[in-house]
């Protein structure tokens, strides 16, 4: 069953407070998105730990539920 949109950004927000979170179904299925997550808790971080945070916010749901995530993630005015 895929994941709606809605409780895709609340995991997400949960995650992340304090980030600015947009959330795109990419085909319209609810089962591909593209998440754009930006947060300070990041800096300092390469793109890959950014990623494998996000991923464990999702506890496991990547690649059952939901079937695809895009990300890009970054901080606030940053890379």
């Amino acid at each position: 069953m895929p994941m709606a949109q809605a409780q895709l950004e609340a995991e997400l927000r949960a995650a992340f407070p304090h980030a600015q979170i947009t959330i795109e179904d990419l085909a319209g299925d609810g089962d591909h998105y593209k998440a754009r997550i930006v947060d300070e808790a990041f800096r300092g971080m390469p793109r890959v730990r950014q990623h494998q945070l996000v991923y464990a916010a999702l506890k496991g749901k990547v690649g059952g539920e939901l079937h695809a995530l895009a990300l890009e993630t970054s901080t606030p005015g940053g890379a």
